[in-house]
């Protein structure tokens, strides 16, 4: 009998019962790597409002206009710049750049805030 009670309990894994260490030697546990499910949602509502995002960039915005905000946020895997680097890049004062930047984002939160 004694058997069989140890067989149920053989496979069982604690999750604060250490499992590996890290790099720096400290203990892990599998609470410590075992995701945290508001991660995930944070990480679902992220993705979603990224491809919002792409989809209100593609549809309000004016090519010079996605142009800007694309080089000054670092979008489509470009590198972020500053508006003195877009302004050098594109041949217009940095002035100019920040208000075209202003009047894209003001674009994209107006259909954001119409939820289109």
């Amino acid at each position: 009998m004694h058997f069989r009670g140890q067989k149920k309990t053989a496979n069982d894994v604690y999750i604060d019962e250490p499992i590996d260490t890290d790099k720096d030697g400290n203990t892990l546990t599998l609470m410590d790597i075992v995701a945290d499910s508001s991660d995930v949602f944070e990480q679902v509502d992220l993705t979603i409002r990224s491809k919002q995002l792409y989809r209100y960039l593609d549809k309000c915005l004016e090519p010079r206009e996605l142009d800007i905000i694309t080089r000054r946020y670092g979008l489509y895997n470009h590198m972020p710049q500053t508006q003195r680097e877009v302004a050098d890049r594109l041949g217009i004062s940095r002035s100019y750049v920040s208000r075209i930047e202003k009047r894209a984002l003001s674009k994209l939160k107006a259909m954001y805030d119409a939820g289109a």
